[in-house]
């Protein structure tokens, strides 16, 4: 795993309140494809009434795909659900690949939508058969077109199980599918399960999207990626930009959960440090970074460290500081992924004016960031500009559920997992 740090200034006053903004860039390991481990994933499939059509019908097609593309030794299951939970496929290696494609293909639509007990009963089943193939963790990919209106409801308490899922080594990753479902709930529950959260806006859509999140995982050559900032007590906040699970694991102590990565997969985190009272001249180091991680090939644990000093001058001597353009062009993003995150929530209150400003606002503060932006990055910024100018002329015309959506697959790309190539998931 390659990691890298920088900062947007190296130089500090002493004994003063300052700031500094750390970017941090990984790789995961290039892993061996051919030779790679089983994997297990099992579906939770919605098949409420909702889904009556071409939505199911694009599913099963899409899921009698993954069945075809994984191998004999992988597990796979299918819970379908509505107002209870089916067990279509019961989770295990796929020995006879016909026979489970063609329970898949038995699937029909339901009545209500109560995603708890499929999801439960989902998990039994990936425990139980990721345990006897001998398989660590796995992955739940949850694929719904609805809002919950049966069994759990309470955002929270969904966000709950599946971080203690993640705990586990179970990823949680989920598909909205159409202009229906409940964003906010499905990616809180990817957010805390360490997964993905796409939007489909129909089933040619969501067939990509289901063949891109198998193909991450059967690429996946680094597990349970955690990454630990310890800082010195002169550190009086550290805040993470990106909106990834992080917990105070002790005092000066903070762990940053990165969940699972494929193959050559890249990744930035944006950390803010405010420091106060640095007494030392010199060079001083004020964090230290600690990035663990279980390799998919060998199932060995591994650890990298990187030591984050500053240089501390007294006060007259500070003179004028010029960020480092490539963090500054990162801080700048981040802050259009906030807007564009509000952006989202406006839309999904039914709010379109207040939608068209926050996106107005992301988009600026994109264009600033591309100004700085080294040419690859700034080739990904206008991709995204483009984006952001066609669905501010398509959200009055699209309607405020769909521009809600797409804002929010596009956040959760461009904040959680920012420098992930789209085209695996």
């Amino acid at each position: 795993m390659k990691l890298s740090a920088a900062l947007d200034v190296e130089v500090v006053a002493h004994e003063a309140a300052d700031e500094v903004t750390l970017l941090l860039e990984l790789q995961a390991p290039a892993g061996e494809v051919a030779d790679r481990t089983p994997t297990a994933l099992q579906v939770v499939l919605d098949r409420s009434g909702s889904m009556s059509g071409p939505p199911l019908e694009g599913a099963q097609k899409a899921l009698a795909g993954v069945v075809a593309q994984l191998d004999p030794a992988d597990v796979f299951g299918l819970v379908t659900f509505d107002d209870s939970a089916q067990v279509v496929v019961p989770a295990g290696p796929l020995a006879d690949k016909q026979r489970a494609a063609g329970a898949i293909s038995t699937v029909v639509p339901g009545g209500c939508t109560d995603l708890s007990s499929g999801y439960l009963r989902g998990l039994q089943e990936l425990r139980r058969s990721a345990a006897s193939a001998g398989i660590r963790g796995g992955t739940v990919l949850v694929i719904s077109d609805g809002h919950v209106n049966r069994g759990i409801q309470d955002l929270d308490e969904f966000a709950s199980i599946t971080a203690k899922a993640a705990a586990d080594g179970i990823v949680t990753s989920t598909l909205g599918y159409g202009r229906g479902y409940d964003e906010t709930l499905l990616s809180a529950m990817a957010r805390s399960g360490n997964g993905n959260h796409v939007f489909a806006d129909d089933p040619d859509a969501a067939g990509a999207a289901i063949a891109g999140e198998v193909e991450g995982l059967l690429s996946k050559s680094a597990q349970a990626v955690t990454l630990t900032v310890r800082y010195v007590p002169q550190v009086q906040e550290l805040s993470l930009y990106n909106d990834l699970p992080a917990h105070q694991t002790a005092d000066g102590e903070v762990m940053i959960e990165l969940g699972d990565l494929y193959a050559l997969e890249e990744r930035k985190l944006l950390l803010r440090m405010k420091v106060d009272g640095l007494a030392a001249l010199g060079l001083t180091q004020i964090a230290s970074l600690e990035l663990r991680y279980v390799e998919t090939a060998t199932l060995t644990e591994h650890t990298v460290a990187l030591p984050i000093s500053v240089n501390v001058v007294p006060g007259d001597e500070l003179g004028p500081r010029v960020p480092n353009p490539t963090v500054q062009s990162e801080r700048l993003y981040q802050e259009g992924q906030a807007a564009k995150l509000e952006a989202s929530q406006a839309y999904e209150s039914g709010d379109l004016a207040t939608g068209q400003s926050r996106l107005r606002a992301s988009h600026e503060r994109l264009r600033s960031a591309a100004m700085c932006a080294s040419p690859d990055d700034r080739a990904v910024i206008d991709r995204e500009l483009e984006m952001i100018e066609e669905l501010g002329i398509q959200a009055p015309l699209a309607g405020a559920a769909y521009a809600s959506k797409a804002t929010r697959d596009s956040y959760h790309l461009g904040n959680r997992k920012r420098g992930r190539r789209p085209s695996a998931g």
